[in-house]
């Protein structure tokens, strides 16, 4: 293969001790709330209660174990994880992990349940771990808190020495859980509440002298009416005069069109026409005495010819 990935490739990242221990603690307390477990996807509701806490888990077989397991509700989870076997997609089906499962149920057992690690290797989807190695990818896989887990008696007493409580301290050296700062999580109560309100200050209005965008008034005629009073009344008055054009205009074409405005057209064209024709008449006469007295030798042509040049 060309340029295959190296040995030495940084496959992860370095988070700091203290920030995974904290991630621990949010995803074991994610566990305990119903709501994020159902929105990842377990069957819980003949779950009795959550966090899950069984007295033991310590059968002889793999049949004991999922009657136990079964009796605490978890038969619809683990029907759930058995009906999602697919087939792996792509070239991965030909390594070891060929089929696909959904995340069942995580046992975390304390060192009561030796056999708890031989009889549940042969259940799809149920997942073991010891609650003194508990893996962040186990109880979030995904990144997705909410992971349906079953904690035997044991491993369940054994959490507040490990990672402490309100009363007891972590063996882990130098790690205490991160403490919420409010009392009541009721913001909104804080905030209407007669103590706070008290103390604020009245709220400020900021009143705007001019308009933040520059308008035109030319097209803005209440930018032009600040700038020009009479601008409204010049509208109307042309509006108005736009009406008195309009009629106007109806009026002389109804006139145009009657019988007498076409009886006085034809008396206009007959005049016209009457003009008209004098002063063809006249001007043929002009031109025959012109001629004449070309005939005659009284007048030169090319005298004549001049003189127009000059005019």
């Amino acid at each position: 293969m060309f340029a295959p990935l190296k040995v030495w490739r940084k496959w992860q990242r370095k988070v700091n001790l203290n920030q995974k221990r904290n991630a621990v603690c949010s995803a074991l307390a994610a566990a305990a709330c119903a709501p994020l477990v159902q929105a990842r996807g377990h069957r819980i509701d003949s779950v009795p209660e959550l966090p899950l806490v069984v007295n033991s888990l310590n059968g002889e077989t793999t049949k004991a174990l999922l009657e136990n397991l079964n009796k605490v509700g978890a038969q619809d989870d683990l029907t759930r994880v058995r009906r999602s076997k697919r087939t792996r997609a792509g070239i991965g089906k030909m390594k070891n992990s060929r089929f696909t499962f959904r995340k069942g149920p995580l046992i975390i057992y304390g060192d009561d349940d030796s056999n708890l690690k031989r009889t549940s290797r042969n259940l799809g989807g149920v997942e073991i771990c010891h609650v003194s190695r508990i893996n962040l990818l186990q109880l979030a896989p995904g990144g997705h808190l909410g992971r349906f887990i079953i904690f035997t008696k044991d491993a369940f007493a054994k959490l507040d020495g490990l990672y402490g409580s309100a009363t007891e301290k972590s063996c882990k050296k130098g790690f205490t859980q991160q403490r919420s700062l409010m009392a009541c999580a009721d913001l909104a109560r804080i905030i209407n509440s007669d103590q706070v309100q008290s103390k604020l200050r009245d709220q400020r209005t900021s009143v705007r002298a001019h308009d933040k965008t520059k308008k035109n008034p030319l097209k803005n005629r209440v930018m032009m009416q600040k700038l020009n009073p009479y601008s409204k009344t010049a509208r109307e008055l042309e509006a108005k005069a736009t009406l008195a054009r309009v009629a106007a205009r109806k009026a002389a074409l109804a006139k145009k069109h009657s019988k007498a405005g076409r009886a006085e057209k034809a008396k206009r064209t007959a005049r016209f026409n009457m003009l008209h024709e004098n002063l063809e008449e006249s001007f043929r006469d002009a031109q025959k005495v012109i001629e004449d007295e070309i005939k005659a030798g009284l007048l030169d042509q090319s005298s004549e010819e001049e003189e127009e040049d000059d005019e």
